[in-house]
């Protein structure tokens, strides 16, 4: 691909649509696009290190099989997000059952995309530890992006539960953020 030829029309797109002054897509959206793009700088850079590296065949596998993850969650947090404000916009007596539900799935998308994330984070830190030299830098890209996807997504989990940090589901999220943290922090040490 031809460098002026980087996502043109799509990317700009994309990038209308997250300015415009509408609900979704939000940051759960974006977390979930920029887990799955860091799951494709993770395969690049695998791909790159298929000379030099013996697991670097799994690594792009693993890094495609993440890519394949994360890619649908984003389509499925704005889903869940506007869901969740259609149900708490009209709070109808007698439902609050239905609200509840909405609720825990307007959060349980962003944990799924802490998850891919933290997974995403600690592929990329293998990447960058083992493969070949010259994507060290994008690997560690990758680990980082895929932090700070996790740790948007933990935040939209307490955010939407609208608990405690004592929720299990809150714990969780917090958890995978810490985890996509120290792999990202382990590969930004991996550097020369």
């Amino acid at each position: 691909m031809e460098a002026g030829q980087l996502g043109e029309r799509r990317l700009e797109e994309l990038l209308d649509a997250i300015a415009e002054d509408t609900l979704v897509p939000a940051s759960g959206s974006v977390a979930g696009v920029v887990v799955a793009m860091a799951a494709a700088l993770t395969a690049m850079a695998a791909r790159r290190s298929l000379g030099s590296w013996a697991e670097a065949g799994g690594a792009v596998a693993q890094a495609e099989a993440l890519r394949r993850r994360a890619t649908p969650l984003a389509q499925e947090d704005a889903e869940a997000y506007l869901e969740a404000v259609a149900r708490l916009e009209r709070r109808e007596p007698g439902h609050d059952a239905e609200l509840g539900l909405a609720l825990a799935r307007a959060a349980e998308v962003p944990l799924l995309i802490a998850q891919v994330a933290a997974d995403v984070a600690a592929l990329a830190k293998e990447v960058a530890e083992c493969g070949d030299p010259s994507v060290r830098g994008d690997a560690t890209g990758a680990a980082l992006l895929a932090q700070a996807a996790a740790r948007a997504a933990a935040h939209l989990v307490e955010i939407n539960l609208g608990s405690g940090p004592g929720d299990l589901r809150v714990l969780s999220a917090n958890s995978l953020a810490t985890a996509a943290s120290a792999w990202a922090d382990a590969a930004l040490a991996s550097a020369p």
